[in-house]
């Protein structure tokens, strides 16, 4: 195309832009690296590029051509859909602050085949959405016929297409990392619920990235590496009861942009954090340290001196580079991260609910056996009958098995389980259900078993 300078500009989660790589003729200063606030390309502005995703400006000096609308016409004449409409008087002065006479911008788009239209069922990776820009610029008018500009449209959507395959690449690595810790986590839950989550590994830790972990779990604090105090993670429970009491959890990068109190207490080493409510009074935490991070903003907005007159929108005049570090605010949670804790937040409810119902079932038996009277073979019998009763009616799998190591109690719910009917199962050595490579563990538990 011949441009002095082409960039391609990044949009950040925050809508803020980078230049994330760029080409110029020699003697230019460069804005690889710099960073621009997202009113420097507004809301309004980012929709049109949606829509119409090449945008020429021949010359930001010349002079505008009026339009003129008949009067007949039902609806007022729009623009926006045109290349070559004249821009706002804004960004031709932003244009020439920096130093520049014509652009050439073309719309990076990406989930574009996903949706014919918005859609909120779809996650914020899935939407469609201006992924960024790329950008040309000239120091002098410079007009690029339509041939051209069609092409470069075309290399532009092809760019966009390989940009979406790699971000769909990236979210399919992290998700299927997440789902093997989730499947481990699981495991351990089935053995040592919940306290294996954070007793053994792997625990919650590696689920997400962070610095430490805490599991409250019957008013006791289970902690992994770099944690709160017991009385700042009492004042961060209240915090949420009071605050985020309708909500089952919640993720920020910054505890003290959240309106925690005591968010200056805490400092850089725990300024972000993901919770989750598990019971009323249960709740499973994830922290990260500061993220120490400094950006290079391409230009304050106002330099010292300059003033607004109030009449009209005033572009920046400076692009010289400053440096911003950014404080008190950790790596943001990404939407995959989020969806393994909230996927992991039911699995623990599950998994409490459980054994609730196997504690209550338990003390049920309990108190049921210390209201009989075992007086002689009668009040004996009896006990047998309501144990084989409660075995029978039990809402968990069921089976006994003798000194001789044959099956000898099998009821309904193991029956559904295994398949095996109760007919089937009895008088079958308890060896025979055993996979042959666990066969010898379990017979030397089943061993020790019988000798008390």
């Amino acid at each position: 195309t011949g441009y002095d300078r082409v960039m391609i500009y990044k949009f950040h989660e925050d809508d803020h832009g980078e230049v994330f790589t760029e080409i110029t003729k020699p003697g230019l200063e460069p804005y690889v690296g710099l960073h621009y606030p997202a009113t420097d390309i507004p809301q309004a502005a980012r929709f049109l590029f949606m829509k119409n995703k090449v945008r020429m400006i021949c010359d930001c000096r010349a002079n505008h051509v009026r339009v003129v609308q008949d009067d007949n016409l039902p609806y007022d004449l729009t623009l926006c859909g045109s290349t070559l409409r004249a821009p706002h008087g804004c960004h031709l002065q932003y244009m020439e602050n920096m130093n520049s006479i014509a652009s050439l911008v073309m719309s990076v788009v990406v989930n574009e085949a996903d949706e014919d239209g918005p859609d909120s069922s779809l996650g914020p990776d899935k939407k469609k959405r201006l992924w960024g820009l790329v950008v040309c610029h000239n120091t002098c008018p410079r007009f690029i016929p339509f041939p051209l500009r069609y092409a470069c449209e075309f290399l532009v959507q092809v760019f966009a297409i390989h940009v979406n395959k790699e971000l769909e690449l990236e979210n399919q690595m992290f998700e299927k990392n997440i789902l093997r810790t989730q499947t481990l986590l699981c495991d351990l839950l089935l053995r040592d619920a919940p306290l294996g989550i954070v007793s053994q590994s792997p625990n919650v830790m590696d689920l997400v990235k962070c610095d430490g972990a805490v599991l409250l779990h019957k008013r006791t604090k289970y902690r992994i590496g770099l944690t709160p105090t017991d009385f700042q993670i009492r004042d961060i429970v209240s915090w949420l009861d009071e605050y985020h009491r309708d909500s089952t959890g919640l993720s920020t990068d910054s505890l003290y942009d959240a309106g925690f109190p005591g968010a200056l207490a805490l400092g850089h080493p725990l300024c972000g954090m993901a919770a989750v409510k598990i019971t009323d009074e249960d709740w499973l935490f994830w922290f990260r340290s500061h993220a120490a991070a400094e950006i290079r903003w391409g230009g304050a907005k106002h330099e010292l001196g300059e003033k607004d007159d109030g009449r009209k929108m005033h572009p920046r005049s400076s692009f010289r580079a400053f440096l911003e570090v950014v404080k008190m605010r950790s790596l943001p949670w990404k939407d995959y991260e989020m969806d393994g804790i909230h996927s992991l937040q039911l699995i623990l409810r599950n998994a409490y609910k459980e054994s609730e119902e196997k504690d209550l079932e338990s003390k049920e038996i309990h108190a049921r056996l210390n209201e009989l009277q075992i007086d002689g073979v009668k009040e004996i019998e009896a006990v047998t009958s309501e144990m084989v009763r409660l075995i029978e009616t039990a809402t968990v799998p069921i089976f006994a098995v003798g000194v001789d190591g044959l099956v000898n109690g099998w009821n309904t719910k193991i029956s559904d389980l295994t398949g095996l009917s109760v007919d089937e199962a009895i008088s079958m050595h308890f060896l025979a259900l055993v996979e042959d490579s666990s066969a010898d563990t379990v017979s030397k538990m089943l061993e020790l078993a019988l000798q008390g």
